[in-house]
């Protein structure tokens, strides 16, 4: 008797201090409850877990600096679309005027571009990704930047701890990079002081940056599924896109902080002005802990209630959030097309189960669900009516929006926004409309997933 007096008293306690910590943070009622569940579920251990991947925004203790980008070209706030008017308020780097884009919607295509771009680089090579992984594409790339750096050039490479936990714990692939003079580091690696490193916050930006002035970026990690010298049957439908202009500078303050927090070492690099080039309108937007508010997701809940004609999402992962959806719903009770593309499996049964309740709940109230045939579709973008798409590293789920470091890039540019719909109408073709009717069993186990959406 005295065991059980004392073990439900340890869970009391475990719950309290949870509660109160969520309460002092003020955490949202979904996550409250999501963590709540779990540790009346599995007291101890979700009471560990919750204090190692609990936490959203990196507190004074983790010391990576809050991301301040500088203002570029300043616009006259009657001049702004609904985007631009809310992230005005945050510390968001406006729109530059002044960018060049190219669009790659094929693996072996972004893959030569990349090698490309690497070959012609004369000064640095600056690589953020969230998975690197040794193989068939890995390997050349490496091999690329390895020569590189013999050339004397200053190669950095930042990889996920995490998303290619492969490498973190036999890194020998890079061991001729780290000779030949260039430089791999792993961001928050998991084994090193795991409490204190919020391993639930992943970097999942995307960028590789040549020279200072061009960026590849997009969804795509370096790894063969992604893309790759030669054609794969079951490689995975993304994009990449090459940017050069204005726009490039806030990818390279984005990528310095980065590198800084992960090395503990200021950048000796200094900064250089990037010169425009092109009529391309872009602004880029990262997310994640190291940003004092929501301002993405501010932003695409603003643009959602602003929509008058039609809001297009291509996302692998749809777990929203209540209000991004009721927003979604509320847009499509107004009139305007909203259409979800999403792929009818995805690579995780997890993300599948769990996103599947948004999804009923989406195409109940007149939403589109759209379902792709192909392989794998890994693209993220959103298309707000005529003016506005969105593109970067972004999932309309909770973790990018509110967990990972994320960015993206909106673009307000009219033959990059006709392009992508007729991409997305490609997509469109090969899909399927509507959901497959679920068993009580299956109906019962989506929903009951919904409750821990948050950390999905």
């Amino acid at each position: 008797m005295d065991y059980i007096i004392l073990y439900v008293g340890l869970v009391a306690s475990a719950q309290a201090v949870t509660m109160l910590h969520m309460l002092y943070w003020r955490r949202n009622h979904s996550t409250v409850l999501a963590w709540s569940m779990a540790i009346l579920m599995f007291p101890f251990p979700a009471f560990i877990l919750y204090f190692i991947f609990g936490n959203r925004k990196i507190r004074q203790k983790c010391k990576k600096k809050v991301l301040n980008l500088r203002t570029l070209h300043p616009t006259k706030m009657t001049e702004l679309n609904p985007i631009e008017t809310v992230l005005s308020s945050h510390a968001i780097s406006n729109t530059t005027p002044h960018n060049e884009l190219q669009l790659y919607f094929e693996g072996v295509e972004a893959y030569t571009i990349l090698m490309n771009e690497i070959e012609n680089a004369r000064e640095s090579i600056y690589i953020s990704t969230y998975i690197l992984q040794n193989d068939s594409t890995s390997e050349p790339i490496l091999k690329a930047l390895t020569q590189k750096a013999l050339e004397g050039l200053d190669v950095r490479i930042l990889i996920d701890s995490v998303g290619s936990f492969e490498l973190y714990f036999n890194q020998r692939p890079l061991q001729t990079l780290r000779n030949a003079g260039g430089k791999a580091v792993f961001f928050m690696p998991i084994l090193k002081h795991p409490l204190k490193n919020y391993i639930n916050l992943r970097n999942h930006r995307k960028i590789y940056m040549f020279d200072e002035r061009i960026v590849l970026t997009g969804g795509m990690n370096l790894e063969e599924q992604y893309l790759g010298p030669k054609p794969m049957k079951k490689r995975w439908v993304d994009m990449m896109f090459r940017l050069e202009g204005d726009a490039v500078v806030t990818y390279l303050e984005i990528f310095y902080a980065d590198y800084e927090y992960a090395t503990g070492q200021k950048s000796s690099v200094i900064k250089k002005e990037v010169n425009g080039i092109g009529n391309s309108r872009v602004q880029v937007v990262p997310s994640g802990p190291d940003m004092s508010g929501d301002a993405l997701y501010e932003a695409l809940l603003n643009a959602i209630y602003s929509a008058r004609q039609r809001v297009w999402i291509v996302t692998p992962y749809f777990v929203p959030d209540e209000t991004i959806l009721r927003a979604l719903i509320i847009a499509k009770h107004k009139g305007v097309d909203v259409r979800l593309i999403t792929p009818q499996i995805t690579n995780h049964w997890i993300a599948d189960i769990g996103r599947s309740s948004y999804m009923r709940e989406a195409e109940e109230n007149g939403i589109g669900v759209m379902l792709y045939q192909g392989n794998m579709l890994h693209t993220k973008a959103v298309l707000i009516d005529d003016y506005s798409v969105m593109l970067g590293s972004v999932n309309i789920d909770n973790r990018s929006l509110f967990l990972n470091y994320e960015v993206v890039s909106f673009v307000y540019s009219p033959p990059i926004i006709t392009q992508m719909e007729e991409w997305i109408k490609s997509l469109m073709k090969h899909s399927i409309i509507g959901m497959k009717k679920g068993s009580k069993k299956r109906l019962i186990m989506e929903n009951f997933m919904r409750i821990f959406s948050p950390q999905l």
